[in-house]
């Protein structure tokens, strides 16, 4: 088979043809329909996330078909689409997994960084960690769900942890860099009455334009201070100098949440700005409960993904077209038939 091939960091991906993988145990093996590109891919691609698999097919947004079972394996059935997010594997033993936290396995294997993801025009996967994906979406629709979408959701769900239903009249949500997962969960937030405020690179008016056209109340740059105070503010940028920023804009008992796997530093800020029961928080990898909740959520919505396909081939510009802040929406590779 032909995949886009990481053999170390700093180095552009590179076309390789290679044997095409078989199901183990418990696996199943998928033809590769459709694999969004993340900003994780960015951050394994420049040695930020520091302990991949090498050599690696990034990807970790992946839409495909079932061609074969593993052992033991008794579902999903043989041409049932699914999709596979970033959570590949838990040990299901740990104080996190018998927790309901299997997000923070201490054993977790991940999509695309431990194993091999779609970036490749087959793929294996835990059949435990596959998901049936909504008749309602094409495959190039429905690959961002599986990252930009689930992180969206639960960075949205932790900012009102505690809440058993969530309820937006009345409230105002702050988003702080305007791609895959905030064009998404915009949409989410709108669905349940938030009213939806956009903050983006200063000048980035092609991303402000976007926020607007999905639904946000208010547009601008990251550098000017909210119209209103805040309920809650999603930081999906890798930003660190963001934190304050949002911090400052936020009502009291507010959360800051972010939903990045890498950022950099965040400095300092004084105290005043915490105070009165603001919190910040972080969000690590995602739950299986979190894709049946979404992915059974999206097509109520309906969250309807912004796309910009790139044959597989392509995927280096791809990810310099994330990088440099030249797409709307998501990016996602097509692996050649």
């Amino acid at each position: 088979m032909k995949a886009m091939i990481f053999e170390g960091p700093g180095r552009p991906l590179v076309l390789r043809e290679i044997e095409t993988p078989r199901p183990g145990p418990g696996q199943v093996l998928i033809r590769v329909l459709a694999c969004a590109v993340c900003r994780t891919d960015l951050h394994i691609l420049d040695g930020e996330l520091p302990r991949p698999k090498l050599p690696l097919a990034l990807g970790h947004e992946i839409v495909g078909r079932v061609e074969a079972l593993g052992e033991g394996v008794a579902a999903p059935a043989l041409g049932t689409r699914v999709g596979v997010p970033w959570l590949g594997w838990t040990c299901g033993e740990c104080r996190f997994c018998r927790s309901g936290r299997e997000n923070l396995c201490e054993k977790a294997r991940f999509t695309g960084y431990d194993v091999d993801g779609g970036y490749a025009q087959y793929a294996c996967a835990d059949a435990l960690y596959v998901f049936p994906l909504p008749d309602f979406y094409s495959d190039a629709e429905a690959a961002p769900l599986l990252c930009a979408g689930l992180i969206g959701y639960r960075t949205l769900r932790l900012a009102f942890e505690g809440e058993e239903r969530l309820e937006g009249r009345g409230r105002r949500l702050g988003l702080y860099g305007f791609g895959a997962a905030a064009h998404l969960v915009a949409q989410a937030a709108r669905h349940v009455g938030f009213k939806v405020y956009a903050f983006t690179s200063p000048g980035d008016l092609a991303a402000q334009d976007f926020a607007r056209n999905c639904g946000a109340a208010f547009a601008g740059g990251s550098d000017q201070p909210s119209p209103e105070k805040l309920d809650a503010a999603l930081i999906f940028a890798p930003v660190g100098a963001l934190v304050p920023t949002a911090l400052k804009a936020l009502e009291r008992g507010g959360c800051v949440c972010c939903g990045g796997i890498h950022m950099s530093d965040v400095p300092g800020f004084p105290y005043a700005d915490l105070w009165e029961e603001r919190i910040i928080r972080s969000v690590a990898n995602l739950t299986r409960r979190d894709a049946q909740e979404f992915l059974a959520l999206a097509p109520q919505i309906p969250a309807r993904a912004t796309t910009v396909p790139y044959p597989l081939e392509r995927a280096n510009k791809a990810l310099e077209d994330l990088r440099h802040g030249r797409l709307s929406g998501a990016a996602v590779l097509i692996p050649p038939v």
